[in-house]
Parts: structure tokens; C-alpha cells; sequence
């Protein structure tokens, strides 16, 4: 017998050490060559040892350091465009000329007063700071004015009161403009200095305790003297720049000068030159050009003047006198600019963008022409090839016989009915009796009241057409939030027609949808993309990587635009400001805006679905009616009826491509003229496949109910309308579901089965579902509204003595 030899599979138990020590040599002769997890990990991350790291870290907070001094240094600076700084007072008690006169300081600087489109504003140049500086002003009440000038102002300097800090009026400014973005801001206080010395310090710390709601960490600055405002500027020019981000991916412009040159064929429409600083990025001559309020528009030729406003004047020998110079300034720079004129680029027919903002639909796509006889021969042999059943029948059975004879799963017959709708009810008849009670007079005394003269004065103003609709509205909102998506079932028109667009789901969740089904007609002129987001992300990256030829950040050039009507440059002259950005590629073409908003707290008044309402979307502003839809991560999204408060809700729309992030304010135009604001959020998507389902939901009521079946009835009023809607799934308030079994009797009575007794105090429910689409509305042209300001207010609400 041979004895047992071990394979080479054999187990081999660690042995015992016996506290041993096991030196390096030992240890890697065990190890074969092998090397621990641990050491191959530090060669493939390469880590760095303690100072390496060190080193590393230090040389990236150089590195962002040197980024922020060198945009600091550029801001303002003989190379880079002027600061542009935007002054709003947030009172009426706030002086702008006083504030104009401080930060023109002669000591301090050179100060050109300039004009563009009739409003004051001025340059100040100072060499000694190496800076230069463009103040404009923006009353808040002009709303428009305030929002747009802040999409393109380096700072905005906010002057505060002394006592209040701000009025209702410089609230809702400031509401909308935390709404928008704000770029980098100053607080200042005037009017300090005119207050007693003791009453100074309390009114310094009252305002600071109020300014921290808004204004978090923010210092206060004073400017009632010539030295307080050389501090503030050279607050602005040291101040930390904060970025916008649908600026800062474009070329924007804020013009200084524009001129209008009409053409040949009609003076309403022309070429319109506008001058001022490029900022952002490089603007190419081949891209679109966006004038906010007025529409995207092509581009002719960049051209580069002479800097009107350069910080070190350059010296220019006379020659009859060598020793003599003059400096050129604002003036001068004006005489000699069309001698110093270049044309930097002109534009390319091969490489421009379109115009093209809709898509031309083709009447004849998705059309079916008529099938050929061979067509319909193939369908009619494949429809009986399909209908042709295997059946077990005895011997001797003609087809004919085999085609009466029942399945083994199948009805035998009709169930009998077990209840009938001619049946007498066995509810008991509630007695309605009211019982009448005496009342004991009370001895009262009688005051007569005159008749106030404020009630006549107050009904004079009320419009009561107005007030009716109103109150209809908040009726439905009432309602809606009581009995969400019920409505009542017509009686004069049949169910199956009024409803026949809705269908029913299993689930909502989880049930298919195709998004390509039943798409209007408005579909057929909008642009769709593949995947949104990876486009979004191609652009931006290429924005920031690819060098692009044009006019670099900080040169003043003039544009020529072409196709522009006369009404752009009147709107310059009457004194609002024109600001021009160019667009990134696609972003002049229609598609559906998806945005994230909540109600703003301020308002209170009922918004339906579908009203039209005023758009703030980046750096767009435009009319359009819009659907609301709740935001969830499904695939299918609840349509709301009204704007509900405290709760995020998408907003659908037609309008022109925007890559996000893009902030969003909704406007409301109110009878009197202004525009009060209602929701603010950002832009989510642009995508036209995204589902907004409405439900209808039909109640009706149980009339009898044994254990697990009932009838129900008011849910329908005719036979033929409940075997339309019998394979809907039903469901009640508390919880039970069910089906339509059978009509009973011909005014929509219905025998109903569920999963469980029902009660009778339960509602039955069905619901119905239907794919809805926003309206094509979308208009660019907003008409100004009337200044936001008390005084309007009062006019509208009087006050009534309480007393």
C-alpha cells in the first residue's frame, strides 16, 4: 500500500513567531518579490512629501492672488476699459447732485461731463491712482433702467439714508436686483454730518443693525465731504470684483455714442454705430450682436477711433513752435477721430451667423400618401393569417361550428344583475327643521352717523369691472386649493367629447409617455437639441479655450449694425441706455425655456397659468404666457393652475435659446402701468421634450354600497359615457381603488367594484390625464412702465381716516 503524499494545493499554516524579530532581509525573502497594496498606490499618485505639498499649496494661492491683482489692475487702467460705476439712491431724501459734486474732484482728477442719450453722467481720470472711473445714475423707479445698467456696471454704489437707509421704493429695487445677480457694491451713507454730534454715533449703529438683514459683513461708508469721497474711491478701486456668469462668457458693450445712418430704401431702418468699451470677451464682427428690448441683429464692420477718454493724454509737437505741446483730451479726441479711424474687421457672408431664429416647417412631413393595391392585398392576406386561432374540438366539427365554441377562460354568459337602477332607495329623507328661537330685546340707543366724504372719493376710484375679475380669480384659486384638478362633469355636452383629448394611466410615475406624440404645430418652428448639455459644455469650453479674432477687452470701437429701425435710436436719445451683448452660437434660434421660480413674497395676487407676463432671463427681457408645472425628477410633470407660494415651480415658455445659468424675474403688468414683480429663480433647461401633464379629475358620489361594490353615480350622466371611460381605473379620497363593472340604466349610473368595503361618506374619483403645450405669444418689445414710486401707489389705494 503507498503511502499518502500532500498535492502542491496543501494548506500551510502561518507559523508561530514566538515575539521574534523579523528584520527587513526576512521579510522581503517571505515576500517573494511581491509588494504591498500600500506601496504600489504611492507610485501610481505620486504622492509628495510634507514640504512638496506645502510648496504646492503656496504656489496656488500665488497664483490666485496674482489673478485677482491683475483684474483689479486692469479695471480701470490704461489698457482695460473704464470702471464703470452705477449710482443708485435707495431714498427720496437722497440728493444725486450733491453726491455728482463730491466725486468730482478736481484735486483728485480730470472730470469730462458726457451725455449719452440725454443723461447726465461724467469720466473722471486720475493718473495719480492710475485709474478711471464712469459714474451713471439709475433712479430706482425706473425699473427697466436699474436692471439693465446693472447687467453691465464693474460696481454699483448705493447711497443710503441716514436716519432710514431705504424706502419702500429702494426695497423692491433692491429685490429685484438681488434677484438679477449683483455684481460687485459700495454702501455709502449721506447726510451724517448734517445730524447733531451726539445723535451721529446712535444713528451710525441704528443703520448698521438694519443694513446687516440685507447686507451682511458690509461696511458703511460716508459721503458728506471732499475726503470722504477720495476714500470711497479708493474703496472702488481696491475692491474685490464679483462675476457674473452670463456675462462674463460674453462680449457686452455699453454704448457711449450712437448714430444713425438710414437706408437708401427706407429712412425707418438703417445702419446704427455704435460706440463704446468691449468687456467680457473678444467680440467678432461674425457673430450676432443682442440689443437688450430690441432684438438680435448682424454686424457689418468693427471699427477702432482714438480712445475719447485715454488716461496718460498723449503730447504732439506743433511744427511751427517744437517746444509747445497740447494735450489731447475728450474734445480734441473727437476733432481727430475720424482721422485716426481703423477698421479693425469686416464681416464675412461665409462665416457670419444667421438671422434665422425659426425653423421653416415642411406641410408635406409626416404625411401618408395612399397605399398601391399590392399594399393592400399584402395587409388583407396578413390580417388573415393573424386572425386564423388553434382550437381542441371533437371530431367532425366544421369551422363554422368551431367558431361558436367557447375557450375555457372565456364568459360563459353575462353576470346577472344583481342590482337594478329602477329600485326604490332605502336611504332615509334628513329632516331639515329649523328651530326658532325667541330673542329677548335688548335695550339699545340710537347714534345717527354722517356720511363720510373720504367713501365717495375712494369708490370713485375703484374700477369695479377690475374688482369682479379679481375676485373671480381668487375664487378659483380658493377652490383649487380645496378640491385640486376637480371639475364638474358637463351635462350638455357628452363626456366622451368634452374629454376626449385626456386618457387614463396606471401610475403616473411609472406609465409610458412618448414625448414625440400629438405635437402641435408650433413644434414644427422651434430647434431642438441632441443633448442639451453636452452642447452647453462644447461652447463654454471652447469660449474659453479658442483664440477668436476681434476687438480685445478694453478697446473702444465702433460697431456698425445693420437692419436696425429708427425706434433704437430715438429710445438712446430720450435718455435710456443702450447695451448691446453678443450671442454665443444657436442662441438666436426659438426653442422651450424650462425655469425654476418661487413666488416672491411681496406678492399676494392669484397668477393663472397662461396670463401674459414680462421676462427678465439673463441679459433678455421679453413678453411671453407661460404653463406652470411642478419640479420633480420624473419624466412627467404636474401642470398648476396658479403660481402657489412656498413652493418651487418650472415654468415653460417659447423663447430664444439661453445656455445657462441665466438668472430669471417674472413681471406683471398691473392696470395702473407698473410692474410688479412675482417670481424670481434661474433658467433650468431648454428642452422641448419635457412633459407637462394636466389632470382632470371626475368625482362622483356612492348611491348604494354592498361590502365590496357599489353605485356610484353624478360621475356621468348618460349609458354611453360610462362604457367610454370603464377601463379608467378608479380611486377614492381614502384610499380605495377600483373599476367600472357595468352601467346601470341610462342616466350614468354605474356599478363599481373595489378593493375594499367602501364608506359612505367616501368620494369616488377618476383621472384623467392630457399633455398640454404654452402658448406661442413671445414678443421681444416690452412697453415702459409707469416709475415705481409712492406717490403712484397712494393714487391708486387712498387713505382712509380710521379715526
Amino acid at each position: 500500500m503507498a503511502a499518502h503524499r500532500s498535492g502542491p494545493l496543501k494548506q500551510q499554516n502561518k507559523a508561530h513567531k514566538g515575539g521574534r524579530h523579523r528584520g527587513r532581509g526576512s521579510a522581503q525573502r517571505d515576500g517573494k518579490g511581491r509588494l504591498a497594496v500600500k506601496t504600489l498606490s504611492k507610485k501610481v499618485r505620486k504622492e509628495l512629501s510634507l514640504v512638496d505639498r506645502r510648496h504646492r499649496a503656496r504656489q496656488l494661492r500665488k497664483q490666485k492672488k496674482d489673478a485677482v491683482l491683475a483684474e483689479k489692475r486692469q479695471l480701470g487702467s490704461k489698457d482695460g476699459p473704464p470702471h464703470h460705476v452705477l449710482v443708485v439712491p435707495l431714498h427720496n431724501r437722497i440728493s444725486l447732485p450733491e453726491a455728482f459734486r463730491l466725486l468730482q474732484d478736481g484735486d483728485i482728477g480730470t472730470v469730462h461731463q458726457t451725455e449719452w442719450g440725454g443723461t447726465h453722467s461724467f469720466m473722471l481720470l486720475c493718473p495719480q491712482m492710475k485709474h478711471r472711473w464712469f459714474f451713471t445714475s439709475a433712479k430706482p423707479g425706473d425699473l427697466h433702467t436699474v436692471l439693465d445698467m446693472a447687467k453691465v456696471a464693474d460696481t454699483i454704489l448705493f447711497l443710503l439714508d441716514s436716519l432710514e437707509g431705504w424706502d419702500s421704493t429702494g426695497d423692491y429695487c433692491l429685490s429685484c436686483l438681488f434677484a438679477q445677480g449683483l455684481p460687485t457694491y459700495t454702501l455709502a451713507v449721506q447726510g451724517v454730518s448734517d445730524l447733531p454730534l451726539k445723535k451721529q454715533i446712535d444713528a451710525r449703529k441704528k443703520l448698521s443693525k438694519a443694513v446687516e438683514k440685507r447686507f451682511p459683513n458690509d461696511k458703511l461708508l460716508l459721503l458728506d465731504t471732499q475726503q470722504e469721497a477720495g476714500m470711497l474711491l479708493r474703496q472702488l478701486a481696491n475692491q474685490k470684483q464679483r462675476h457674473l456668469a452670463f456675462r462674463d462668457r460674453r462680449a457686452y458693450l455699453f454704448a457711449h455714442a450712437a448714430d444713425f445712418v438710414p437706408s437708401e430704401e427706407n429712412n425707418l431702418v438703417g445702419t446704427l454705430k455704435v460706440s463704446g468699451y468691449v468687456r467680457g470677451q473678444t467680440l467678432n464682427v461674425n457673430s450676432l450682436l443682442h440689443i437688450i428690448g430690441h432684438g438680435d441683429f448682424q454686424m457689418k464692420q468693427i471699427d477702432a477711433p482714438m480712445d475719447p477718454f485715454p488716461l496718460n493724454p498723449r503730447a504732439i509737437k506743433s511744427q511751427k513752435d517744437p517746444g509747445m505741446a497740447m494735450e489731447i483730451c475728450a474734445a480734441n479726441a473727437v476733432v481727430d477721430m475720424e482721422e485716426d479711424l481703423k477698421v479693425l474687421m469686416k464681416a464675412d457672408p461665409d462665416r457670419q451667423e444667421s438671422l434665422q431664429s425659426e425653423a421653416i416647417p415642411d406641410p408635406m412631413e409626416g404625411e401618408q400618401t395612399w397605399p398601391t393595391e399590392e399594399e393592400l392585398s399584402e395587409a388583407n392576406d396578413l390580417l388573415k393569417a393573424s386572425s386564423k386561432m388553434v382550437k381542441k374540438v371533437p371530431k367532425g366539427t366544421s369551422s363554422y361550428q368551431a367558431e361558436w365554441i367557447l375557450d375555457e377562460d372565456g364568459d360563459s354568459g353575462g353576470e346577472e344583475d344583481e342590482y337594478n337602477d329602477t329600485e326604490p332607495e332605502d336611504f332615509m329623507e334628513e329632516e331639515s327643521q329649523n328651530e326658532r328661537s325667541e330673542e329677548e330685546e335688548e335695550e339699545c340707543e340710537t347714534v345717527t352717523i354722517g356720511e363720510s366724504v373720504r367713501d365717495d372719493l375712494y369708490d370713485e376710484k375703484v374700477d369695479e369691472e377690475a374688482e369682479e375679475k379679481m375676485f373671480e380669480k381668487y375664487k378659483q384659486e380658493r377652490l383649487e386649493e380645496m378640491f385640486p384638478d376637480e371639475v364638474d362633469t358637463p351635462r350638455d355636452v357628452a363626456a366622451r367629447i368634452r374629454f376626449q383629448k385626456y386618457r387614463g394611466l396606471k401610475s403616473f410615475r411609472t406609465s409610458p409617455w412618448d414625448p414625440k406624440e400629438n405635437l402641435p404645430q408650433d413644434y414644427a418652428r422651434i430647434f431642438q437639441f441632441q443633448n442639451f448639455t453636452n452642447t452647453r459644455k462644447r461652447i463654454f469650453k471652447e469660449t474659453e479655450e479658442k483664440e477668436v479674432e476681434g476687438a480685445e477687452v478694453g478697446w473702444y470701437v465702433t460697431l456698425h449694425v445693420s437692419e436696425v429701425p429708427i425706434s433704437v435710436v430715438e429710445y438712446f436719445r430720450q435718455g435710456a441706455p443702450l447695451v448691446a451683448f453678443s450671442l454665443l452660437p444657436h442662441e438666436q434660434k426659438m426653442s422651450v425655456l424650462n425655469m425654476v421660480v418661487s413666488r416672491h413674497p411681496g406678492n399676494t395676487e392669484p397668477v393663472k397659468a397662461k396670463e401674459e407676463l414680462i421676462f427678465h432671463c439673463g441679459f433678455r427681457r421679453f413678453r411671453a404666457s407661460p404653463l406652470f408645472s411642478q419640479h420633480t425628477t420624473a419624466d412627467k410633470h404636474k401642470f398648476q393652475r396658479f403660481l402657489t407660494a412656498d413652493v418651487a415651480l418650472v415654468v415653460t415658455v417659447y423663447g430664444p435659446i439661453t445656455f445657462p445659468p441665466a438668472s430669471v424675474l417674472l413681471f406683471k403688468q398691473n392696470r395702473n402701468g407698473m410692474h410688479s414683480l412675482i417670481a424670481t429663480g434661474h433658467l433650468l433647461s431648454v428642452n422641448p421634450d419635457r412633459m407637462v401633464i394636466k389632470r382632470v379629475v371626475l368625482s362622483g358620489h356612492p348611491f348604494k354600497i354592498f361590502t365590496k361594490m357599489a353605485v356610484v353615480r353624478y360621475m356621468f350622466f348618460n349609458r354611453e359615457d360610462v362604457l367610454w371611460f370603464k377601463p379608467v381605473e378608479l380611486r377614492t379620497k381614502w384610499g380605495r381603488r377600483g373599476h367600472i363593472k357595468e352601467p346601470l340604466g341610462t342616466h350614468g349610473h354605474m356599478k363599481c367594484t373595489f378593493d375594499g368595503k367602501l364608506k359612505s361618506q367616501d368620494t369616488v374619483l377618476m383621472n384623467l390625464y392630457k399633455r398640454v403645450f404654452p402658448k406661442w405669444t413671445y414678443d421681444p418689445y416690452i412697453p415702459e412702465p409707469v416709475p415705481w414710486v409712492k406717490s403712484e401707489i397712494s393714487s391708486v389705494m387712498p387713505e382712509v381716516d380710521m379715526e
